[in-house]
């Protein structure tokens, strides 16, 4: 009888413990790793990092290469359904193509917006990542441009890092031939800055 109980204890689970939180990328080229292979692209060194400095979390890649906002909008709620489970967390990385195509910030803004309220309706947490405007659209659009991102996280209260490429942009060692996206050390330091932005944005969830 005392063997049998003890083997009883011995094979009871252990209590579970915190679940470890899912992150989804929701990009375009940036956070999906392009011209990178898979383990240099943002999300494989954003989970590498993230659980180094004890965040256990898995980072999937939600990145669509040449996606505007409004294209990520029309494909946000089949993306939410791949997981199973909600995301824990979102990083919205969307507007360098419609700023890239020179479209309207008005359109990109409504896109985004959509985007966000349909999150926020999931009570799915965000992290906003945002974008500057090349100088050569013009101040006009550069200025409605990047005080979009502002402007929507105040609107969704929602955390924002202020540009994905802080740190990168114009560092042409830093830069892949094509001018535009981050090599693999680009990303590894997109990813070092983007980090503390990440681990308060999964401490802040509901």
């Amino acid at each position: 009888m005392v063997v049998y109980l003890a083997l009883a204890i011995v094979a009871t689970p252990a209590a579970a413990g915190p679940q470890a939180p899912v992150i989804w990328a929701f990009g375009d080229s940036l956070t999906a790793g392009y011209g990178l292979p898979p383990e240099q692209g943002f999300t494989t060194r954003l989970q590498a990092a993230l659980r180094r400095s004890g965040v256990a979390a898995t980072v999937r890649n939600g990145g669509v290469a040449g996606d505007t906002a409004a294209q990520a909008r029309a494909r946000l709620r089949w993306g939410l359904r791949g997981p199973g489970s909600p995301p824990d967390l979102v990083i919205v990385e969307l507007g360098a193509n419609d700023m890239l195509r020179g479209l309207p910030v008005a359109q990109a803004r409504a896109n985004l917006d959509a985007i966000l309220t349909d999150l926020q309706a999931r009570h799915i947490p965000v992290l906003i990542a945002g974008m500057r405007a090349a100088p050569n659209l013009g101040t006009h659009y550069v200025t409605a441009f990047e005080a979009m991102y502002p402007a929507l996280a105040k609107a969704h209260h929602a955390p924002l890092y202020p540009f994905f490429l802080a740190g990168v942009a114009g560092n042409r060692a830093l830069i892949q031939p094509d001018g535009l996206h981050p090599n693999a050390r680009g990303v590894e330091i997109i990813v070092a800055r983007m980090v503390p932005a990440v681990r308060t944005a999964l401490r802040s969830r509901r």
